[in-house]
């Protein structure tokens, strides 16, 4: 028996990804144009974010690396919030609190240790909050995130590990970063693995409510290896092309994860219609809420450095007043 889609749901997550799709063109403009320092593009992976966020419940904490774009705007951070930092404008763009989602980590797989941190808290508070931190296969050989795994499992902490497997550690393969899955190595830790095609967003949305609700239940953390690939460059200051087989990109762009979710939603002509107006204008909205972003207050730099007032900061801070008279 072939199992029903849910329209309904598989219009959100359609609705979710091409959001993010047109938020990623619209701020690789934005980069060439000088209006962005720097960006990181989400294209191609958008099925492994949002398949796996719209799995979890509001108040779930999530720790994020540098490129959940697609899984920020699904938990509502705002076009203005994601851009600020990139533009420079501030150096976190939103509230973690208000979205239970922490602001970007651009040092290579330091979330998972945050997650697990912040999963023992949990864990002490009791309750059935769980905790989700996002990264890639490039942070999976990271010293820090073997040790998030291990304390986690040592633990038995409410943590769910979502590694986007995206095929390339900047210009690294994955055939020359480990020597077994990363599903494999997870399970030796003594979580529960899971592993997905990262672009189907409806099996990655069944799978992590599956590993979800294993952590959920007191069951120990647990691992999804979404399979996936990185379309565009590690960032706008990287040249794919000078590394990767362009037949092996248009293989994988031939496994989009929006044209796959459209050919399911294919009678869906009226949604498609209305859709598309409707990311038009968020285009629109996008472009506007990055020329609308301020210059950066350095003297936040002073105010967040440390939780106290500090002798050698204050020094520094009028040091710096006075060089502005």
């Amino acid at each position: 028996m072939t199992e029903q889609v849910d329209v309904d749901l598989a219009r959100t997550l359609y609705r979710d990804m091409a959001r993010a799709r047109r938020l990623d063109q619209e701020a690789l403009a934005l980069a060439r144009q000088g209006q962005l320092g720097l960006w990181l593009q989400s294209w191609g992976q958008e099925a492994a974010q949002v398949g796996s966020m719209r799995a979890l419940d509001a108040n779930d904490w999530v720790f994020p690396s540098y490129r959940e774009h697609a899984a920020a705007l699904t938990r509502g951070i705002t076009p203005a919030e994601l851009l600020s930092q990139w533009r420079g404008s501030t150096h976190a763009g939103w509230d973690p609190a208000t979205y239970c989602f922490h602001f970007y980590s651009l040092v290579l797989g330091t979330q998972t240790l945050h997650a697990t941190g912040y999963a023992m808290g949990t864990k002490l508070d009791g309750g059935n909050q769980i905790v989700v931190t996002y990264f890639g296969d490039g942070a999976a050989s990271q010293g820090d995130v073997n040790e998030a795994f291990n304390w986690a499992a040592a633990r038995s902490l409410p943590v769910l590990f979502v590694c986007q497997n995206n095929q390339w550690a900047i210009s690294t393969p994955t055939e020359l970063q480990f020597g077994a899955p990363l599903h494999q190595r997870a399970a030796g830790f003594g979580l529960r693995s899971f592993v997905v095609d990262g672009n189907d967003v409806l099996a990655v949305h069944a799978v992590t409510r599956e590993a979800a609700e294993v952590v959920r239940s007191g069951q120990g953390p647990a691992f999804v290896e979404a399979v996936t690939f990185r379309m565009g460059g590690h960032s706008t200051a990287d040249d794919p092309a000078r590394y990767r087989d362009p037949a092996d990109v248009e293989a994988w762009a031939a496994r989009d994860p929006l044209l796959r979710l459209r050919a399911v939603l294919h009678s869906e002509e009226a949604f498609f219609s209305d859709l598309d107006a409707e990311i038009d204008a968020f285009g629109a909205e996008v472009r506007a809420a990055c020329h609308g972003l301020g210059e950066c207050d350095l003297d936040e730099v002073f105010g967040y450095t440390y939780a106290e007032p500090h002798p050698s900061l204050a020094v520094e801070r009028a040091a710096r007043l006075a060089s502005l008279t």
